[in-house]
């Protein structure tokens, strides 16, 4: 896992001591930036002036340094509105100036983040590798001219070099736990309607899911806090789901024969051995077949959702094909060929693939799978740029057709240095849940109290019904 830049606990801790200010921090991260220069992170970044104006202000609010997050810096993939800024969604002709900002970033504003730029993304947020851009294309942090994923790909990296402690990002198919994996950094996807997707550029409205990028789950738990609530403007929105204890947790392992690495050796030796490793945390394995899972998963390209990114983007791009990018340009033409029959034939086979895996929570309360089975250079992607993306998808596709919550964790490199990620998936509201195996294997200290009450506590977790004590197996005791 990357940590070269201070967490969100850690600049608040600046903050408040005045060891450090919001102004210190601002001049610290544009440095840092500029530093870099265009390294396909960031579209907009803030200019520094700006900035520092903005940590100026926020310093002088009444009461600042009790601000939840008192001048900690954020990046927002450029999919999602913030007043006054362009979003441009990496498509320069389609860019518009915000109006408004959305309702989660204005939360974040309004506990005392403060907000450094719009990040780089595979245009219109269709994509998992991070090359699918008209702007600089952005390598991941482990170099070896690897791909820094997508399509929350600047995201990933502001987090990952330590510029800023976390991002905003959004995840319809991967797009925010495949660029963590291939950054090194923490990705959860939440389940869908915790965090208010008003104010973001849809890719497909029915399975669109604002996510957080970080180092920490600690941050996570941070930023949660402020920025999860309900939106009557949002139809998918929907009131979080009860703590979790402190218990024992059946996590589901399939066979490894089951597990598909795409010939890369190194990739499943270094899988296998975290598994070995997660054996060794206190929880209860149980052997499940993620069959079900993965046939979902293959629904959402050979399906007709990609027809849902023409709700927002037939316009667009009938009357401007030639500013959209030739790939983005096919999958999108692909969306024409779909008709009614085929959008209900899907739903129906989805439907009962989720009734399948609902049955199957019964037996176990987490699964864990490898988050991506291998690893692409920007070469290998650009010569093969429909494949080699399917590839990256094969374990995340699923996660919003399934409503299911993820996250994205780092768990060590390859021989060949690498990065490795593992990641957990829950059932809908059982995020706490996910949050709670994440910190484990991250070694992260984490208790139930870790973030703010619920207005439930005392009802079974989702994962857990009818099961709904279950509790971890303290560090001693294992």
């Amino acid at each position: 896992m990357q940590n070269s830049g201070p967490s969100v606990a850690e600049i608040l801790a600046s903050h408040e001591s005045g060891s450090g200010s919001p102004t210190k921090t601002a001049a610290r991260v544009a440095d840092a930036i500029a530093a870099r220069g265009d390294d396909g992170t960031w579209i907009t970044p803030v200019p520094r002036d700006e900035l520092l104006a903005a940590a100026a202000e926020i310093e002088r609010r009444p009461g600042a340094r009790t601000l939840p997050l008192y001048g900690v810096p954020f990046g927002v993939k450029d999919s999602i509105d913030v007043a006054g800024r362009p979003t441009t969604l990496a498509c320069p002709d389609f860019a518009y100036t915000a109006t408004d900002t959305a309702p989660a970033v204005q939360r974040l504003l309004d506990a005392g983040a403060l907000f450094v730029g719009k990040t780089n993304l595979d245009q219109f947020a269709t994509g998992l590798n991070g090359t699918r851009t008209p702007y600089t294309v952005p390598r991941s942090v482990f170099g070896h001219d690897m791909i820094s994923g997508g399509s929350s790909s600047g995201s990933a990296l502001a987090v990952a070099l330590g510029e800023v402690p976390f991002c905003v990002a959004t995840d319809t198919a991967g797009s925010g736990r495949v660029p963590a994996a291939l950054n090194g950094i923490v990705g959860w996807k939440p389940s869908r309607g915790l965090i208010s997707t008003v104010g973001l550029v849809p890719a497909c409205r029915s399975l669109d899911c604002m996510t957080l990028m970080a180092t920490r789950i600690d941050d996570l738990d941070r930023v949660f806090e402020v920025i999860a609530a309900e939106d009557p403007g949002d139809p998918w929105s929907r009131p979080r789901g009860p703590r979790f204890g402190d218990g024992t947790v059946r996590v589901g392992l399939p066979p490894e024969s089951e597990l598909e690495f795409f010939g890369d050796a190194a990739m499943r030796t270094a899988h296998s051995a975290f598994r070995n490793r997660l054996r060794g945390l206190g929880f209860e394995e149980v052997s499940i077949s993620v069959a079900p899972f993965l046939a979902a998963g293959e629904l959402l390209y050979s399906g007709p959702w990609v027809a849902e990114r023409l709700v927002e983007f037939d316009s667009f791009l009938t009357a401007h094909p030639e500013s959209v990018l030739p790939v983005i340009r096919d999958i999108l033409s692909t969306g024409y060929g779909f008709d009614a029959i085929d959008v209900f034939r899907a739903q129906q086979e989805l439907q009962r693939l989720r009734s399948v895996v609902a049955r199957m929570w019964a037996d176990f309360d987490v699964v864990v799978l490898p988050t991506i089975g291998t690893t692409f250079t920007v070469g290998q992607v650009l010569a093969d740029p429909i494949a080699t993306n399917t590839i990256l998808g094969h374990y995340t596709h699923f996660g919003n057709l399934l409503d299911l919550t993820a996250i994205a964790v780092p768990v060590g490199l390859t021989a060949d240095g690498r990065p490795v990620s593992a990641m957990v998936l829950g059932p809908a509201l059982a995020d706490d849940l996910v949050l709670a195996v994440a910190a484990r294997i991250l070694d992260e200290p984490r208790t139930p109290d870790s973030g703010a009450p619920q207005a439930v506590t005392d009802a079974p977790h989702p994962a857990a019904v009818p099961r709904s004590n279950i509790r971890l197996v303290p560090k001693e005791n294992r």
